[in-house]
């Protein structure tokens, strides 16, 4: 199996020529197009940034239930793109609690929860992986929430000292968080997940060894898993990059690498996955004994070890893998999966609206969304290295604001039914008279 990251640039004359970009987009993909988003554009077209797999699976049903009584917020944190908020360990937790208060459930992803022996609240939130999103956003899938999951865990092969270390993790969550973890998989052979970064700034990844990773699924699925939590030791790390992401000035550059290997695990297997890094990165000084060398890990040099705090609980943990733990314990289902009992159900006409950053506004969960006429909530201050907006792409009708608590106020002001026109002012009056003169005016210039 061949993974490939691509680029592909659509002119403005045939995006002049559509009212649906997805739609085009993914025709000019064509198949075995695992992720993509709009990375660039502006009034010469826009560029999109792939990321091509062999033998992919394709997904073609639709759902057209309908839920009631459940309303939802799907929450986008882009991932590999250096979010202001969400863009480090875990740092849109707050803003994902905000939003829960709003709706019964907020839909969002991994990272914007996780960071690594910490994670944020998860109560009324649907810990949803990327490609799930992606699948629920075209209308193909519903979230099915289970009352638990039996939870999988694959170990990328690596020295004695790190096993060791994982297995104390997964076990703490066991005991602490009461998560059923049903088996593990010590890969007979390397993983070997890589970071990459495209033009655009946006990190992506590549994985030399999916079939050891196909493998470990397998097994652990036969085992009774109905989640599966990957574990690996990325590598390709930049070091000069990762210790300015540390100092809140880059994107984390492990996004992309951990995106494609859930991706690749939801779209073969069809049950909710998680990645994270075996050891998290840390100054030279605290590596024990040298020893990350050997792991594949590479150190970094940092001034000093308090960091940016939006990365701190990184900082704070050696290993990113028990958030994944704890998080998958409940993640939702994509389909009624036979070892699962459920709690619930929801899909995309539960959704009160799409809450994303201002700049990332190519993704495929936006431009669905879209064209079924949910509300998009373009949040301004959540800032990335893109720089794909509404303006950009000609979307009409986003609902542009400065904040996540402004964003907060709409979202509950659609759920409510109130126009949101009537919170502004001036406020425009309707008046029969006025509509007489309009005509008046109309008739004496023609």
């Amino acid at each position: 199996m061949q993974v490939k990251n691509i680029e592909v640039h659509i002119g403005a004359a045939e995006l002049a020529a559509t009212d649906d970009l997805g739609g085009l987009i993914e025709s000019k993909l064509g198949g075995n197009v695992l992720r993509w988003f709009v990375s660039r554009a502006g009034r010469e077209g826009v560029t999109v940034e792939a990321t091509v797999v062999e033998d992919l699976l394709t997904h073609v049903a639709v759902s057209t239930a309908f839920y009631p009584g459940r309303s939802a917020v799907l929450s986008i944190i882009p991932t590999g793109v250096g979010c202001e908020l969400g863009g480090y360990a875990g740092d849109a937790a707050p803003l994902t609690r905000l939003l829960s208060g709003c709706v019964d459930y907020v839909i969002t992803n991994p990272n914007a929860l996780n960071a690594s022996d910490f994670i944020g609240s998860l109560d009324r939130v649907l810990y949803t992986e990327g490609y799930c999103m992606d699948l629920l956003a075209k209308g193909c899938i519903d979230l099915w929430v289970p009352q638990s999951n039996k939870v999988g865990l694959i170990v990328e092969r690596s020295d004695e000292w790190a096993l060791d270390l994982v297995f104390n993790l997964m076990n703490t969550t066991r005991a602490v968080h009461g998560v059923d973890i049903v088996d593990y998989v010590v890969t007979d052979e390397p993983i070997g997940s890589r970071c990459e970064r495209n033009p655009s700034g946006a990190y992506v990844g590549s994985i030399a060894n999916p079939r050891a990773l196909f493998r470990a699924c397998e097994a652990l699925l036969d085992a009774g898993a109905t989640a599966i939590g990957v574990t690996t030791n990325i590598q390709g790390l930049p070091s000069n990059e990762y210790v300015q992401h540390f100092l809140g000035a880059h994107p984390n550059p492990m996004g992309g690498v951990e995106a494609l290997i859930s991706h690749l695990i939801v779209n073969r297997y069809r049950v909710p996955a998680a990645h994270a890094p075996m050891i998290n990165v840390k100054g030279a000084d605290t590596v024990e004994g040298g020893r990350a060398a050997s792991s594949g890990v590479k150190k970094i040099r940092l001034a000093h070890n308090v960091v940016d705090a939006r990365g701190a609980g990184e900082m704070a943990s050696s290993s990113g893998l028990a958030c994944a733990l704890v998080g998958l314990a409940r993640a939702p289902q994509i389909f009624d999966n036979s070892g699962c009992r459920y709690v619930d159900r929801v899909n995309m006409k539960n959704v009160v609206a799409v809450v994303t950053p201002a700049s990332t506004l190519g993704g495929i969960p936006v431009l669905h969304a879209h064209k079924r006429g949910i509300p998009i909530i373009a949040v301004r201050a959540n800032r990335t290295v893109l720089d794909v907006t509404a303006a950009g792409l000609g979307l009409p009708g986003v609902i542009e604001v400065e904040n996540y608590t402004e964003a907060a106020g709409v979202v509950v002001a659609l759920r409510q039914g109130i126009s949101l026109e009537t919170l502004y002012r001036p406020l425009r009056t309707l008046d029969h008279r006025n509509v007489a003169e309009t005509k008046r005016l109309q008739s004496v210039a023609q």
